[in-house]
């Protein structure tokens, strides 16, 4: 049986006899010569098919071949510094294995017209990086808990309550009810950390925003985690951990993709070797007032304005801590030193990719919350099961969300958080 090589197998092998296949990348050639570069998932190659030395037939199929038309291909590889990838096959043997249309993607189309066939987009080598990358990056993510020893934790997507803000829920019809698809996960933690203590997952998370920036998507994986008997500082300095680990991983594996992408792996090397620092919300708006005259006030949020002004003056992703109370959701506890402020975190990377984790401890004083949801204009009698959690051997908790595609934005150095998902979600696109 032949045995067939990837792309880059037959690259590391530098000579001999090989057999690739692969789909029609590029193709270009004269009546006597035949120039067709082939992709597979792992990389691109040259070759070169002569007329006087193949089969009329073989000849006339390779003529005939258009972009994406899949092939299997056997000949002899030599290096070759001209070639794309700095080798080249010389073709004896060709077979078509599925023919192509007139491929509808060329060079300098539009944003929108690569997300309307996005289902063909995703071959694009762009696309084939960042999705090889965003892999790496989810299996080294369940690699880090599974040796931190933490159990992984499946919560419903169709939940009765919101989490994160009445206003950006999606209402799903269910039977001769409603229900929501899930802002987050973390209620569901909250219970499941009174029996395993530690739970992790990676799921779809929805949010009903009209936003139509760069950085949000209605749809995106939150890879989250929530611990028992853990506090502020513990969480915090744990979400560094993992982005780490898992940005390690990353570059371990694929620099090449990396630099593809027009990605400076030397320079993710160096932030990845240093300490990512923690500040106080307090000190953030001091640095925004007295380093880019931005007078914001306390109790105010901080907007992708303020955020990106901030990060002017840090090369790594920082953590912000202690935000206005006030402006919290309800299930994030005030500091019993400071009560205006709430024991809650954001993680913000570099070079204007904003907000990558938010996390908190957990509130426990049944009577706080049932005051935060009051004020938010919630029932607490729709809250019960939660509060119930507060009852029975409560212990101090925390957890945070990481936004997935905000994360791999950053890592990949991309202009629109839309590349860092297969089929993206927003607003105004819900298809392909």
């Amino acid at each position: 049986m032949t045995r067939w090589l990837s792309i880059q197998e037959a690259i590391n092998k530098e000579r001999g006899d090989v057999a690739i296949r692969g789909w029609v990348w590029r193709e270009r050639g004269s009546n006597a010569l035949k120039f067709i570069v082939i992709r597979d998932s792992s990389s691109i190659i040259q070759c070169v098919i002569e007329k006087d030395k193949v089969p009329e037939d073989m000849w006339l199929a390779a003529d005939k071949l258009r972009i994406e038309a899949s092939v299997e291909i056997e000949g002899t590889i030599k290096e070759d510094k001209r070639a794309p990838t700095g080798f080249e096959v010389s073709v004896k043997k060709l077979q078509v294995i599925g023919e192509s249309d007139n491929f509808p993607i060329a060079k300098d189309q539009s944003p929108e017209f690569l997300l309307d066939n996005r289902h063909l987009w995703l071959r694009s080598r762009k696309m084939t990086a960042i999705l090889k990358i965003r892999s790496t990056y989810v299996q080294a993510r369940e690699e880090f808990f599974r040796k931190e020893g933490f159990y992984k934790f499946d919560p419903p997507i169709l939940q009765p309550n919101q989490s994160e803000g009445g206003s950006t829920l999606f209402e799903v019809k269910y039977y001769k009810d409603k229900t929501f698809l899930s802002q987050s996960w973390q209620l569901y933690a909250e219970a499941a950390v009174f029996a395993l203590e530690k739970v992790y997952d990676f799921a779809p998370t929805f949010r009903a925003e009209l936003s139509k920036t760069s950085r949000h998507l209605s749809e995106f994986w939150m890879a989250e985690m929530e611990a028992a008997w853990w506090n502020l500082k513990d969480v915090s300095e744990f979400a560094k951990k993992e982005i780490k680990y898992c940005l390690s991983a990353v570059l371990a594996k694929h620099e090449k993709d990396l630099i593809f992408l027009g990605q400076d792996a030397e320079k993710l090397k160096k932030v990845l070797a240093k300490d990512w620092p923690t500040i106080k919300y307090r000190e953030a708006i001091k640095i925004l007032k007295e380093k880019e005259g931005m007078d914001v006030s306390f109790g105010k949020d901080l907007r992708t304005i303020e955020e990106d002004a901030l990060m002017n003056h840090f090369d790594t992703p920082i953590v912000v801590t202690h935000y206005p109370k006030e402006i919290m959701a309800f299930y994030k506890p005030a500091d019993a030193q400071h009560p205006d402020e709430a024991l809650c975190f954001d993680m913000l990377a570099p070079e204007g990719y904003g907000e990558i984790v938010g996390g908190s401890q957990r509130d426990t004083d049944i009577d706080a919350l049932k005051e935060s949801l009051e004020k938010m204009g919630e029932k607490p009698e729709n809250y019960e099961w939660y509060l119930d959690l507060r009852k029975y051997g409560s212990v101090p908790h925390s957890g945070y969300g990481l936004g997935t595609e905000r994360v791999l934005a950053w890592i990949c150095h991309l202009d629109n958080i839309k590349d860092a998902i297969a089929f993206p979600r927003t607003a105004l696109r819900w298809k392909p």
